[in-house]
């Protein structure tokens, strides 16, 4: 799953983008020289993102889960492994090569790379061989396609949104997000062999979600992404245009995330979940666009910001206990 989480004052970012920031990895090394050395496996252990990863794996259990047929526990347990393996590859590969940006927001400059406790070649050196572990263990293992996906995930996170999108659009988060809504589908493909409707609307749900998510965040932290030049929403189209699209999405996300009831792959309790919790978005994202100003409008976003995980995790948790206890009463 992709790694982000008021007004707008400071310096313009792409002016920063272009002078005051270095572009990329290469920046890491210079960034990381002075701790050189100080690594220890908790640094590691960081550079995995492991807040990101324990929401990789609970909704790839949830695809693994609710896909046809049995799977042994063994393979259960290898393609969640790789899943997992392959999510903290890419957050490792994330912080390589976002170090020079990490050292100057102030939510990420005590990460390992830009602190100096983890050099940028190691960084990248752990990234790559997990993200090759993974691929080709649940490619053997597994099965191909659960392998591909995970491959295409990997690349898609660390190439299309880390090195291309993330710098260059407001809209790296929108097209960005695809990487964070793959587990379900990486997890539905290694057991069942096959993707169907059902994880295509895991994806989409997870997809329309990470918007309003992240952009509720970048609201508060606006000033930390224009010192950095990374141009999320807020920074370039500006903050009441970014309210605006918080709510269009939430308005799409609600009945779209309800849908797997009213389609027949989920049960009663799910659709009750869905709209309740879609219906405490919707008033929090409404909030979010009618408060502008001061504390209440930041309050209002990290409410938002707050709540969106809490209701994604509801859904997903809604579709695992579901398929436990189906599984049970079969």
């Amino acid at each position: 799953m992709s790694d982000e989480r008021a007004s707008l004052t400071g310096p313009d970012p792409y002016a920063m983008a272009s002078g005051g920031v270095m572009a990329g990895g290469a920046a890491s090394a210079g960034v990381a020289a002075a701790g050189e050395g100080l690594a220890a496996p908790r640094d590691y252990f960081e550079l995995l993102k492991p807040r990101v990863m324990s929401l990789v794996i609970f909704t790839a259990l949830v695809g693994l889960v609710r896909a046809p047929g049995d799977v042994h526990p063994v393979i259960a347990f290898t393609a969640l492994l790789c899943i997992a393996v392959g999510a903290g590859a890419s957050g490792a590969l994330n912080m390589w090569w976002d170090a020079d940006i990490d050292a100057v927001m102030t939510r990420t400059r005590g990460r390992p790379v830009p602190s100096g406790r983890v050099t940028g070649h190691e960084a990248l050196a752990f990234g790559l061989t997990l993200s090759a572990f993974s691929v080709v263990v649940l490619g053997l293992l597994v099965n191909a396609l659960a392998g591909a996906l995970l491959a295409f995930t990997i690349f898609f996170y660390v190439v299309i949104y880390t090195m291309w999108l993330k710098r260059s659009t407001s809209q790296n988060i929108v097209i960005g997000g695809a990487a964070g809504a793959f587990p379900p589908l990486v997890a539905w493909a290694a057991a069942s062999g096959t993707v169907s409707l059902e994880p295509v609307l895991l994806f989409a749900i997870i997809f329309f979600w990470t918007p309003p998510h992240f952009w509720a965040l970048a609201l508060y932290r606006a000033d930390d992404y224009a010192r950095a030049g990374v141009p999320m929403l807020p920074v370039t189209a500006g903050p009441d245009e970014t309210r605006l699209q918080i709510l269009l999405y939430t308005l799409f996300l609600v009945p779209l995330a309800a849908s797997p009831a009213f389609l027949g792959y989920a049960g009663l309790a799910y659709g009750a979940v869905s709209v309740l919790a879609g219906a405490w978005m919707i008033v929090l994202a409404v909030r979010v666009f009618r408060v502008r100003q001061g504390e209440a409008a930041v309050k209002a976003a990290k409410g938002l910001f707050g709540f969106s995980i809490v209701y994604l995790f509801a859904l997903f948790a809604t579709l695992l206990g579901e398929a436990v206890i189906g599984g049970l009463l079969r």
